[in-house]
């Protein structure tokens, strides 16, 4: 499912002496079975493009189409159920919206409000414990018994409960160690390659956007910067620097080794393996001189 913003805007408090644009003149394209990645600092309008993709908020200004569903601000609110149930949002520290007193029932609890049978929102529940690395022991557990990132996959099991065909990632790894950013990662690209899940992460985590993405969207100010291949986007340091962005620190440092040894990366390693490959090239090809 395809999801356009045709000179999108929005602005909180219209019409009041509170009135503030949050985003202007939004053209974006995420196309259906990408991993799309959107970038960007403080205040630039990510969380408000973001409530856009399942029409929790509806654009003051332009067009967002989401699959065959046109939005405009003149749009009404009924029949915006069944689209939020194709695209799901986890939001950032999603664990904080669980309530229920059994992690299956929790999980359970989106499916019954779609018209599932109890019963079959359970079943549910259990067919996909294990697809976000826990096993069917957590059914009866309490979900405030578990650790930090447990209640997070928990949560993240509820949001996929509900079979949206796009997942949109509020900083999913915000307040995670490494190793259990990498997992969650690794999870959501399972779900990508798998599933056929349309992914869209937002997000400050540059390395999370070289190993992952096939597509990133950098936005400043409240429209869009820049939009195509990360690989081409992380070739611009200087112009990500000035946006108050970062690289990833593969990309950082092959350019330390382009400037160090007079090396050149072609293509740019966006993940570890890609970099320590084109290194072992080098290495081995003339003791290393310039290539």
């Amino acid at each position: 499912m395809d999801i356009g913003f045709q000179d999108v805007g929005y602005t909180y408090q219209k019409g009041t002496p509170f009135e503030s644009k949050a985003i202007y003149d939004i053209n974006l394209s995420i196309k259906d079975g990408s991993f799309t990645a959107i970038v960007g600092h403080t205040g630039s309008g990510k969380s408000t493009v973001l409530q856009h993709l399942n029409a929790l908020k509806k654009p003051t200004e332009g067009v967002v189409t989401i699959g065959d569903r046109v939005i405009t601000r003149m749009s009404e609110n009924k029949g915006l159920k069944s689209l939020r149930k194709k695209v799901g949002i986890v939001f950032q520290f999603p664990e904080a919206q669980l309530f229920e007193e059994t992690v299956g029932k929790d999980i359970a609890f989106g499916p019954k409000n779609f018209g599932m049978t109890e019963k079959e929102g359970l079943e549910k529940a259990r067919e996909l414990l294990p697809v976000v690395g826990l096993d069917e022991t957590f059914m009866e557990r309490s979900p405030f018994d578990l650790s930090g990132g447990q209640m997070r996959r928990v949560a993240i099991a509820g949001v996929l409960a509900m079979e949206p065909e796009v997942l949109v990632l509020d900083e999913p790894t915000a307040g995670l160690d490494p190793q259990g950013r990498k997992e969650i990662m690794d999870m959501f690209h399972s779900l990508y390659k798998n599933k056929g899940l349309t992914i869209v992460l937002v997000t400050h985590q540059m390395d999370d956007v070289a190993a992952y993405a096939d597509h990133m969207i950098v936005l400043g100010g409240g429209t869009v910067m820049k939009e195509g291949h990360p690989r081409d986007i992380f070739q611009e340091t200087d112009w990500l620097t000035s946006m108050q962005l970062g690289v990833p620190s593969t990309v950082r440092f092959a350019h330390e080794l382009e400037e160090k040894f007079k090396w050149t990366f072609d293509p740019l390693p966006l993940t570890t393996d890609d970099l320590a490959r084109q290194i072992k090239e080098k290495l081995t090809s003339k003791g290393g001189e310039r290539s």
